[in-house]
């Protein structure tokens, strides 16, 4: 009976402990159905249309959004097994890039709808004639710089930071995705601020940068706007500002007040799951006129 007594305290806690987190379960698993259906669906759209486009800034970081889209949603059935059985046993190795992964997808998501506008509205503002030829040169060493870079960063802190303190924990190989020790120092509560920062301010400046552009485009043709090429591709450029508005400022809001708050990881991993929604993106391109053809293949 003592014994029974004394562990019973102990079994105790060891539920607690995951009730917070098995409770958010189902809502991560209904998001990451949906996201990995119809981002595969996606996919195969923007494979299909990508056959067509040229070798523009914009259609190159496309492609690479598309690409980076594709990396993340193989990692999400691995989520899927996660919260549909509660429990990882793929170990923590596996556990660490999986993790990561949907951080990479959103910042480099967030890095290539950067390219993609600031290209649209230097194409508005400049029409100079050596852009094209910026373009096809430039594309593709900006694209190679990205990606090396993050062939070399992310093994690097996978390696020697992140989900660092919990294996020095020797936290229950069961659990996954709970690594929120890692920003309890001084050093990354800073970086996360100034990123999150950075990401909602220029989310927002690039909006209203691009939603001036529909409104000179508007002001100068009126009625006949919906017919000219150019307030098409930068109406779709809008779409994709505005993605970046729904998918990343909710999280990075919340992130800022999560920062000092690391009990409520959980809910921190729903907002989190929300900005893989713009594997979605693709169907900014699908709509009257522009099935088969996208506004960025014109330059």
């Amino acid at each position: 009976m003592a014994l029974n007594q004394q562990t019973t305290p102990q079994a105790n806690v060891s539920s607690n402990s995951t009730v917070p987190d098995e409770k958010f379960h189902p809502v991560l698993l209904g998001i990451y159905i949906v996201v990995f259906i119809s981002g595969l669906i996606c996919f195969s759209l923007a494979v299909h249309v990508l056959k067509s486009s040229s070798t523009s800034i914009t259609s190159i970081a496309v492609f690479n959004l598309i690409f980076t889209h594709f990396l993340f949603l193989l990692t999400i059935p691995f989520r899927i097994y996660y919260y549909s059985t509660h429990e990882w046993n793929m170990g923590t190795i596996w556990c660490k890039v999986v993790s990561s992964m949907i951080h990479v997808h959103m910042y480099m998501s967030f890095i290539f709808y950067v390219i993609i506008l600031i290209s649209r509205l230097l194409t508005f503002y400049h029409t100079a004639q050596n852009i094209p030829s910026f373009q096809k040169l430039h594309a593709l060493l900006v694209s190679a710089g990205v990606w090396i870079a993050v062939l070399v960063t992310v093994p690097c802190v996978l390696t020697f930071s992140y989900g660092k303190k919990a294996e020095d924990g020797n936290k229950t190989t069961n659990q996954c995705f709970t690594f929120a020790e890692d920003i309890e120092s001084t050093t990354a509560k800073v970086l996360n601020y100034i990123v999150s920062t950075f990401i909602i301010v220029a989310t927002v400046v690039l909006t209203i940068l691009q939603a001036n552009i529909l409104r000179v485009l508007y002001k100068r043709d009126r009625e006949k706007c919906m017919v000219q090429q150019d307030f098409s591709a930068q109406l779709k450029s809008l779409c994709f500002a505005l993605i970046m508005v729904a998918s990343f400022i909710p999280y990075h809001i919340f992130r800022l007040y999560y920062i000092e708050h690391l009990k409520l990881e959980n809910i921190n991993e729903v907002f989190l799951s929300l900005t893989t929604f713009n594997c979605l993106d693709t169907l900014t391109f699908l709509g009257r006129r522009t099935c088969f053809e996208w506004p960025f293949c014109k330059g």
